[in-house]
């Protein structure tokens, strides 16, 4: 199989090939820019399968396809909000959520082992893709959650809300009282539910309210570490993978 990589955090690109290379994939190329994507197309036979972010340091990733006609399988590794995803998988083997998951790529590898796509059945149409990066859906998001206390049931505004963290299987909202609460929804739920405005997936762990942001440090191996208003029971720190998108989204 005959794999590239298209991710312009160096870093990032490193770490995918080599969690690929445990599945017996081993990637050949790796690209990290629009323009050495269009060079390197133009001059190469195109591979099997690419793993694609979607912005890239000169620009969104689609601009390849406008300048080159790909014919290869794509899986998309993105941050992007689930709400959108749906455009993704239409236009693609599958997609990869940042921070990338180790099971979830295998999973992903497999389908397109089992798959096996010709370029006559693979869609390579992104114009709803590009309509969502543009004019986002306007859509409800939930402005409350409940739980349960003892024999009563509490109403938290997602404004009283600081964070979310998982603990021991469990999902928990940080109020700006200081008080953790256990509620119904995983962290991976509450990316469709939640404003993308206010709210952000620093992690596999966290998930904070960008008014709850009291202090933004450097952190070792090009991480980044939160001080938050109230919630200081454990270090809450950016992934190196969502470092980027976690500036973008702070402006």
């Amino acid at each position: 199989m005959n794999v590239i990589i298209i991710e312009d955090e160096k870093p990032s690109a490193r770490h995918l090939q080599r969690m690929l290379k445990k599945y017996d994939v081993e990637v050949n190329t790796m690209l990290h820019s629009v323009e050495e994507a269009i060079e390197w197309f133009l001059n190469n036979p195109h591979p099997d399968l690419i793993f694609l972010d979607i912005q890239l340091s000169d620009g969104l990733s689609f601009e390849i396809f406008d300048a080159i006609q790909i014919k290869s399988a794509i899986i998309f590794t993105t941050a992007f909000d689930e709400y959108a995803l749906q455009a993704f998988k239409l236009n693609s083997i599958d997609y990869l959520l940042k921070p990338i998951d180790e099971d979830e790529l295998k999973l992903a590898v497999k389908k397109y082992q089992n798959f096996k796509p010709t370029y006559e059945n693979i869609q390579l149409n992104f114009d709803d893709i590009k309509k969502l990066l543009v004019n986002p859906v306007e859509r409800e998001y939930k402005k409350r959650f409940t739980t349960k206390i003892g024999q009563h049931i509490k109403m938290i505004s997602v404004d009283e809300i600081e964070c979310f963290f998982s603990e021991n299987k469990g999902t928990y909202a940080h109020t700006t009282d200081g008080r953790n609460y256990l509620i119904e929804s995983t962290l991976e739920q509450l990316e469709s539910e939640l404003s993308p405005e206010l709210f952000f997936r620093i992690s596999r762990k966290f998930y904070i309210n960008i008014d709850a942001i009291k202090d933004i440090i450097a952190y070792t191996n090009s991480r980044l570490q939160l001080k938050l208003k109230s919630y200081s029971e454990q270090d809450v720190i950016v992934a190196r993978e969502r470092v980027k998108d976690f500036k973008l989204w702070l402006e």
